[in-house]
């Protein structure tokens, strides 16, 4: 499978499933699950990075067990947007993780997800370092996947148009 773009994948997918949304770590992959209907996004759990073939394994006993139709990844883009060595291993890790899982996929700008997060476990959650680094893959997996699910959740429109005025762009 290729990459799609963010529109076409949730255009993709088949009714009812999920979306498994990943935050790929250079130690830790943080995975989140949408709900069915698309509309949200809740951590699942921590992967340990191992062997592209191990990783791929327990991705794929996820995707077997909560009925996955796609995926989302983090895509780690510099702060100032350009496509650096971090992004560029992102998406061919991407690209081929979709294509032995035989599912749809796209990237997602994942810039500043793990500060938000840790921000948010520090003030509001009031958490230890320790618990923090425990949850803070899963919860920026979901933070990005919650981030994608609200920009397409029309995924019908274009949306730089008017939504009252909206046409369906060519499907993919």
């Amino acid at each position: 499978m290729t990459l799609f773009n963010p529109y076409a994948l949730r255009a993709a997918l088949p009714h009812g499933s999920r979306i498994l949304g990943i935050d790929p770590g250079q130690k830790t992959i943080g995975i989140a699950l949408s709900d069915v209907t698309l509309m949200l996004a809740s951590p699942y759990r921590s992967v340990k990075r191992r062997k592209f073939a191990e990783t791929l394994d327990e991705l794929a006993r996820i995707v077997r067990k909560e009925d996955v139709g796609g995926l989302v990844s983090g895509l780690p883009l510099s702060l100032d947007g350009s496509f650096g060595p971090a992004a560029r291993a992102a998406q061919d890790w991407m690209t081929e993780l979709s294509a032995r899982l035989a599912l749809p996929a796209c990237c997602w700008d994942e810039r500043l997800s793990s500060s938000a997060v840790n921000r948010f476990l520090i003030r509001e959650a009031d958490m230890t370092r320790r618990r923090r680094a425990e949850v803070v893959d899963k919860m920026a997996a979901a933070y990005t996947l919650q981030s994608w699910l609200d920009a397409t959740a029309h995924a019908d429109q274009d949306p730089s148009e008017d939504p009252g005025e909206a046409e369906a762009p060519p499907r993919i």
